[in-house]
């Protein structure tokens, strides 16, 4: 059996959102038991990742490391189409993740005591993203 639903997300620019309970209300809806619950963002500047959910630090300092490892603007970029957030919004989300699978035990989401499921919105201005989730048995 499978189930599928479309996670429609609005950003206010770069920073995280946490999905955690968007996509366990999804898994207890599922009728799914035991199985896999599979999440891809459609988008090459947004990602998904799986974060501390109890320190907002930890997310400001994952904000503070890319922003000094991928820096907007950088000359090392060509591609600025869309502005200078352009190619560092692709490249943050190459070295993070577009995906996530995770399990569904007892008709629930499995997350540990201190994880939650984040949208890491990787442009500077709000974007309308899409998330899709897919729960398997």
């Amino acid at each position: 059996m499978a189930y599928q639903q479309v996670v429609e997300i609005t950003s206010n620019g770069r920073g995280t959102i946490n999905i955690s309970r968007d996509i366990a209300f999804l898994v207890d809806g599922s009728g799914i038991q035991t199985g896999l619950c599979h999440l891809f963002v459609k988008h090459t500047s947004a990602s998904l990742i799986l974060c501390e959910n109890a320190d907002p630090q930890v997310r400001r300092d994952l904000e503070a490391f890319l922003t000094e490892t991928v820096p907007d603007g950088s000359p090392l970029f060509h591609h600025t189409a869309e502005g200078p957030d352009d190619m560092p919004a692709h490249v943050r989300s190459i070295l993070t993740n577009m995906d996530l699978t995770l399990p569904v035990s007892q008709g629930r989401l499995v997350l540990g005591v201190w994880q939650g499921i984040y949208l890491y919105e990787h442009r500077t201005r709000p974007h309308h993203r899409q998330v899709i989730v897919t729960i398997i048995d």
